[in-house]
């Protein structure tokens, strides 16, 4: 459920009408619901109730706007982070370092250093070699870093093959065979606390049962590093729950997830960790674009929009599906193919799909954009960065300002060698 609806025959975020908001700030534009990020960080939340204890970090990756993490501190939530720019971010919106999990496969010495002087409560360990370095500068500095180490479970998410993070051939984790022996060597040096292990097959998943299956290995695991008398107090179980992106899909639910999670847990004895994103982002937020015209095509019209693969790169990468429709739908339809302004056949939204009819100068969204969508946005063809706002109630409130190519621009400068 999302707070995007008709009201009197006009799409609404809340109350506030689009059309309001793309009079005041222009298009393209990112429009965000806070009642629906409240709404989906509770529903997640409670469908982990069945559990003795609990910690939560939102994946900073599928929306670090920084009004969006203040919004989910309020809402008790930590944060993933995966850079120290990240990290940065968690902490100017008021979520409290020791909250902060520190996942990445590439972390730089400058960002573990970052990373220990800023608190944080835990380091996802990727490979032996980091866990080295980490100790290193962790005792360097006189203190200790808390660690989980990921472990690469090679389970199959199902999910597209570039979101999907469990298997053998992908860079994340360590290998399952030699994880028991790099987590004692790790637990035995000065300046790392080793208390858990962490584990994340891939993104918007929509079947249960290889998550199931790597958690069960992950269980297995860990009463084997237990059975050695190694320390295990957390596990960290990632995220990556799908959302609908298609308005008539069925996937699982957080509920469905959290019982699930219960029943491959009983008898761990540990605080299990999770890092939702898409799942708590996805659907809270659209893409609010205008029609530059509509030209004929072969066999079907082309609708070209103002909104580019810049703006939203997930169809250009992922041959992703977002929903379109018109701001203020006739009733109308027909089969049209949906397009951006860059110089580029992949700059393609919606190939031969039914949609709304719309002509030059509609309003119209691309839905369920909140995650991935502003945070992989870019200045390609020189078009300016898109806006974010955040609408409350009836009331809204721009939450990142348009960069404009200009200023993008006088960031540059030509050398004297070729003036």
């Amino acid at each position: 459920m999302d707070h995007f609806q008709l009201i009197d025959g006009e799409l609404c975020a809340e109350q506030v009408p689009l059309a309001d908001i793309a009079r005041d700030v222009g298009t393209p534009v990112y429009v965000y619901s806070r009642a629906t990020f409240e709404r989906h960080a509770r529903v997640f939340r409670e469908a982990l109730s069945g559990l003795p204890s609990v910690h939560i970090a939102f994946a900073v990756k599928s929306n670090p706007n920084l009004a969006v993490l203040r919004l989910l501190s309020k809402e008790g939530y930590g944060a993933d982070v995966v850079s120290e720019g990240e990290m940065n971010r968690a902490l100017a919106a008021g979520m409290p370092a020791e909250d902060i999990v520190f996942s990445g496969v590439g972390k730089s010495k400058r960002e573990l250093t970052a990373a220990v002087k800023a608190g944080i409560g835990q380091f996802n360990l990727e490979s032996e070699e980091e866990g080295v370095e980490l100790a290193a500068i962790a005792s360097e500095l006189g203190a200790t870093a808390t660690c989980a180490l990921r472990v690469n479970p090679d389970v199959d998410a199902r999910t597209h093959e570039k979101i999907s993070t469990g298997k053998a051939e992908n860079k994340f984790g360590v290998s399952y065979d030699r994880a028991a022996g790099i987590y004692a060597r790790l637990s035995a040096l000065d300046g790392l606390d080793m208390r858990g292990l962490a584990v994340h097959i891939g993104s918007q998943i929509s079947d249960l049962e290889p998550s199931r299956q790597a958690f069960v290995k992950m269980g297995a695991l860990m009463e084997e590093l237990r059975a050695q008398g190694l320390s295990v107090t957390h596990m960290d179980l990632g995220g990556g729950l799908g959302v609908p992106y298609k308005g008539n899909e069925s996937l699982p639910t957080p509920a469905d997830y959290g019982a699930m999670v219960v029943e491959v847990t009983k008898g761990w004895d540990v605080t299990v960790m999770f890092e939702p994103g898409r799942v708590i982002s996805g659907n809270a937020g659209v893409l609010v674009s205008e029609v530059i015209r509509v030209k004929e095509g072969t066999s079907a019209p082309w609708i070209v929009v103002d909104a580019a693969m810049n703006d939203l790169a997930r169809p250009a990468m992922y041959d992703a599906w977002h929903d379109f429709a018109a701001v203020k739908p006739t009733g109308e339809t027909f089969t049209a193919n949906v397009v951006g302004p860059i110089c580029e056949s992949s700059d393609t939204f919606a190939k031969n799909r039914e949609v709304d009819v719309v002509k030059a100068g509609d309003l119209v969204v691309f839905r369920t954009a909140g995650a991935y969508g502003a945070t992989m946005a870019n200045t390609y063809n020189s078009r300016a960065l898109v806006p974010e706002v955040m609408v409350d109630g009836d009331s809204w409130a721009l939450v990142a300002g348009r960069i404009e190519p200009e200023t993008i621009l006088a960031a540059e400068s030509v050398p004297d060698f070729l003036a």
